[in-house]
């Protein structure tokens, strides 16, 4: 592939991107950022055990926090009713560790890659409250217990609000109704008291969805619930969503009571088939060449407009530095990155902070920069 070029950032900024790789003494993002925010990543095991010691080495390098992949997700850890597989994601928690990073849990509840026992019987019909309580109990209490004192936060609960601020009619709602979210965070502080509990959601500058995320905070935190904070899913387009309605999102949720955190955080630069689609994994197209333009590399216009575009968000993440509490991108290269097989598969997209050599970008330098002014 055709290496990307950049237009020139500041001189400043360009001499600190050469700094980035993470040689002693030299500037890194997490070094930058040390006093403002952890920026963390989100990884695969394989990258951790040899798959791919590229990313292992930036992240390693660049990033203060990480959040696994999928490895926590609810049907890799507990694949059949009562045997739990905790193999990889021991792993991804001992790396963490052995790097000293801030380790988030993701997630207890979702009801995307969710076992198909989870919220049936054997009847194939929904089971009843009583039983899918104790299968949440028997499950958050398992997985949270396990590394209590070594996961510092919990995505507890993972898109239940849809972008109008309706509830998604889940099976967990199903059964539950709203109650299940409750009932998740009080099951996750219970096994450990210590840990923060979050709840994360993608399109949240939508006002309905804002409303309501700001409603349920209330709730939990007037019925005596932790809730530390609300991760604001970052994936974002060069003209979806507004920057002015993200910041709106996130001054509502920090004036509910809780911290924010940017979470899932990529870029895109391809045309969507549907605009505004937030980041619904259901979601997909048949490919079409017209909605790969970039498969033999970005051009430098496409190149400074995305550098532009992902430095103006940093400097809202900064502007805000006092509540928000981590940045985290969703994958470290940009060949991690989901957004090239989502919608679409088989495009090639340039959604992160460091290309598919493990380079730094341009962006990288002008955050660095961002921070000493």
């Amino acid at each position: 592939m055709k290496t990307r070029k950049f237009i020139p950032c500041l001189c400043a900024a360009t001499l600190l991107l050469a700094g980035c790789g993470g040689r002693s003494g030299e500037v890194t993002l997490k070094k930058a950022l040390k006093d403002k925010f952890y920026i963390g990543t989100a990884l695969s095991v394989a990258q951790l055990t040899g798959g791919d010691t590229l990313s292992e080495r930036v992240a390693r390098e660049n990033f203060s926090a990480i959040v696994p992949e999928n490895c926590m997700k609810s049907m890799f850890l507990q694949p059949s009713e009562g045997s739990f597989f905790f193999d990889e994601a021991d792993k991804f928690v001992a790396w963490g560790e052995a790097n000293g990073m801030w380790i988030t849990g993701h997630c207890l509840v979702w009801h995307s890659q969710a076992p198909d026992w989870f919220c049936v019987g054997s009847d194939g019909q929904n089971v009843s409250p009583e039983i899918l309580t104790q299968r949440l109990r028997s499950h958050i209490t398992a997985v949270v217990s396990r590394y209590k004192g070594r996961i510092k936060g919990w995505d507890v609960v993972n898109e239940a609000i849809l972008d109008d601020g309706s509830w998604r009619k889940s099976k967990f709602y199903e059964i539950l109704g709203e109650e299940f979210i409750p009932l998740a965070f009080q099951l996750a502080h219970e096994a450990d008291p210590d840990a923060e509990l979050y709840y994360n959601d993608y399109s949240m500058a939508f006002e309905g969805k804002r409303s309501e995320v700001v409603r349920l905070v209330k709730t939990l935190r007037e019925r005596g619930l932790r809730i530390d904070a609300v991760g604001m899913q970052g994936h974002i387009g060069m003209s979806y969503p507004a920057i002015e309605e993200f910041e709106k999102s996130l001054l509502a949720f920090a004036e509910a009571g809780v911290k924010v955190m940017i979470t899932e955080l990529d870029l895109t630069v391809l045309p969507s088939p549907q605009p505004n689609a937030g980041a619904a994994v259901e979601a997909t197209f048949e490919y079409q060449q017209a909605l790969n333009p970039y498969a033999a590399g970005l051009p430098d216009s496409v190149a400074a407009a995305w550098t532009g575009r992902m430095a103006d968000f940093f400097r809202l993440f900064l502007k805000h530095q006092d509540k928000v509490s981590r940045v985290t991108l969703w994958g470290v290269c940009d060949d991690d990155s989901w957004r090239n097989d989502w919608p679409i598969p088989g495009r090639v997209d340039y959604a992160l902070l460091f290309d598919r050599q493990g380079k730094p970008k341009a962006v990288v330098g002008e955050i660095i920069q961002s921070i000493k002014n």
